[in-house]
């Protein structure tokens, strides 16, 4: 009943306010009451400040810049193996799996449309139909920036409106498509194993989503898709290697990652178990 409600009341809370507004106070320079803020996030949720670079909470001066802060790096070495595919972030794997046609599983009952996912558009949709997919969950306690799973250029980028229902297990399990149907912004990117797309999910009070060749994509909102599309060659092409950061969340959130088919081999992983930055998460399929 409980959860019932929850859910429930997620339907009716005016989400974007409520997510700009938060975001505003996290943005805040305010002192001892950001310092007090930080304390008890960290003790609440059992944040692990040994792994940042700057454990102290008095070295953050807002909210965000605790919440996006950067790890020791010798502490996520990145898998060396060169065709293996690394977790792009800390967090747990939510789903992960086959695509079947233009279907991905979301949780037990419910499943949505890859289209969707990536912005409606069936074109960009069409080199994953039959490939596998992952959907990774950050915690509160999170690191919360993204990685690249594997070296690629880029070759789209897409800011898709939308909801901004949480993304935790218990909302995953109960609104039907909640991944194609939350804000997002869709990074695509070819590779030497295939394509390969990067969806970073908003949700509830998720103060914005950033790129490291964008900045700040949301806020604001927009009420249509925006696509923008960019060189694979010449000077202007952007090309990021693996465990090159690509991205962060201001307040945790979801990416859902998604490869063409035959283009890898999951390790033996499963949904629920935890996924660390730098660590070999699939074997790839060499096209040389």
């Amino acid at each position: 009943m409980l959860d019932t409600i929850k859910i429930k009341i997620q339907y009716i809370l005016p989400k974007h306010l409520i997510s700009r507004l938060v975001g505003k106070l996290a943005a805040a320079e305010a002192g001892f009451i950001t310092q007090w803020f930080i304390k008890l996030f960290i003790k609440q949720y059992q944040v692990d400040m040994q792994e940042a670079q700057a454990p102290e909470a008095s070295s953050y001066k807002s909210f965000n810049a605790f919440f996006t802060r950067a790890l020791k790096p010798e502490l996520r070495p990145i898998c060396a193996e060169e065709h293996a595919l690394i977790h792009p972030v800390d967090g747990a794997i939510s789903q992960l799996g086959d695509i079947q046609d233009d279907r991905i599983f979301q949780a037990k009952g419910h499943d949505y449309s890859l289209s969707a996912l990536l912005g409606g558009k069936d074109e960009l949709a069409a080199p994953f139909v039959g490939g596998q997919f992952a959907t990774i969950y950050l915690s509160p306690k999170d690191y919360h920036r993204i990685h690249m799973p594997v070296t690629g250029t880029l070759t789209d980028m897409l800011y898709v409106p939308g909801e901004l229902f949480s993304v935790n297990p218990l909302t995953a399990a109960n609104v039907p498509g909640l991944f194609a149907r939350n804000e997002r912004v869709v990074a695509l990117f070819d590779t030497d194993y295939g394509k390969m797309a990067m969806v970073l999910v908003g949700a509830t009070i998720v103060a914005s989503i950033e790129t490291v060749w964008a900045g700040t994509i949301t806020p604001p909102t927009g009420k249509r898709v925006n696509h923008w599309q960019y060189p694979t060659s010449g000077l202007q092409a952007i090309t990021l290697e693996k465990g090159q950061e690509m991205g962060r969340f201001k307040l945790g959130s979801t990416v859902v990652a998604t490869f063409a088919p035959g283009m890898l081999e999951f390790e033996d992983i499963a949904a629920g178990d935890p996924t660390r930055l730098g660590q070999k998460f699939a074997d790839l399929n060499s096209k040389k």
